[in-house]
């Protein structure tokens, strides 16, 4: 029985094969260029006349006027442009709160000496702590800390005198002694 659904298998499977050969086989006739007659094409009338253009007389579109009118694209808040602050001397920057007291009201706490760079605990007058390190600003008139050594902090002060001139001064915070 097998066999006989085998072989009834490869019997339809030639045929379809043939069927298809044979539809491939057929050749079809070239289209040739030159026509053999041509026929007069009828033109109708349209149904509708077509209105011509120019007796038609465009009216503009009426115009509209936004002048009054606000801008949808404008934001709602306006940044306003801070003019640009001179930095002539700490009191008018006002950068840090360090930077708002006289260098000699700073109480020293403790001074660390490191490896690598020495560091000391101030106190300001309000009682806020600040650790401070070679070459940080502190005091009023532009100072800077110039050296940490075990015992004192050197703070350098560039200011300008009541004529203009500029100087400078050294001020000397010592850590208070044991008793």
């Amino acid at each position: 029985m097998k066999k006989r659904k085998n072989n009834f298998n490869l019997i339809i499977l030639l045929i379809s094969a043939l069927l298809i050969t044979w539809g491939c086989n057929k050749k079809e006739q070239p289209v040739s260029t030159t026509p053999h007659h041509v026929t007069a094409i009828k033109v109708t009338p349209p149904v509708q006349t077509q209105q011509s253009t120019a007796n038609v007389s465009v009216k503009s579109s009426p115009s509209h006027d936004f002048t009054n009118r606000k801008d949808p694209f404008k934001p709602f808040v306006i940044a306003k442009t801070q003019p640009e602050i001179k930095k002539t001397s700490s009191r008018t920057a006002q950068l840090l709160p360090i930077q708002s007291y006289e260098v000699e009201k700073f109480k020293i706490a403790g001074i660390i000496v490191g490896l690598k760079e020495n560091r000391a605990l101030v106190i300001d007058p309000s009682g806020k702590g600040y650790v401070v390190k070679q070459g940080m600003l502190i005091g009023d008139n532009d100072g800077r800390i110039t050296k940490i050594t075990a015992t004192m902090i050197e703070v350098l002060e560039n200011y300008r005198d009541d004529n203009g001139h500029s100087k400078s001064r050294t001020v000397k915070l010592t850590l208070p002694q044991k008793k």
